[in-house]
């Protein structure tokens, strides 16, 4: 299974509708702490909707708790950010890869950049910046999905196999 990892997210808006499309999508989800808000936040529970309690969410208390894990577990790490080394279009997934996005105020810290197995980017128009990270999230995540077979449903079942940490 695919997971999408959001380091110490900083807008909930942003993270409950990440969380809301991997719920949808069967993606599980890893929150690298510390957030900057707190799951009753109103902007979190409002872009998340109900869907919040559909997906299958780790929290982990720092970022080397959850670098530990996901070797442990023999998970890839593949890093999106702005200036990653292959451009999505080129890059490959693999079953089991968790896609790791930084803060939306300031991407990942240097171990965290150092621990990825590889990286990868969005290719944009010269002289704009970057996406959203909700938006960039969906667009990594659905690639990585059509490349692993992985979209729930295709074989007419509904593919409800997540669990809950």
């Amino acid at each position: 299974m695919l997971r999408l990892a959001l380091f110490q997210p900083d807008i909930p808006q942003n993270t409950g509708t990440m969380i809301r499309m991997a719920a949808c999508l069967g993606l599980a989800v890893d929150i690298v702490e510390p957030a900057a808000f707190d799951v009753s936040d109103r902007h979190f529970r409002r872009s998340g909707m109900d869907y919040l309690e559909r997906a299958a969410v780790a929290r982990h208390d720092s970022f080397a708790t959850f670098d530990q894990w996901r070797r442990e577990h023999g998970h890839r790490l593949v890093l999106a950010e702005t200036d990653g080394a292959i451009p999505l279009p080129d890059f490959h997934f693999q079953p089991g890869d968790i896609v790791l996005l930084g803060r939306e105020s300031a991407g990942v810290t240097a171990e965290a950049r150092a621990a990825a197995d590889t990286s990868l980017h969005i290719p944009m128009r010269t002289g704009l910046r970057s996406l959203n990270v909700a938006l960039a999230a969906a667009m990594v995540m659905g690639e990585a999905l059509r490349q692993t077979g992985g979209f729930p449903g295709r074989d007419g079942t509904d593919d409800d196999h997540l669990e809950t940490r």
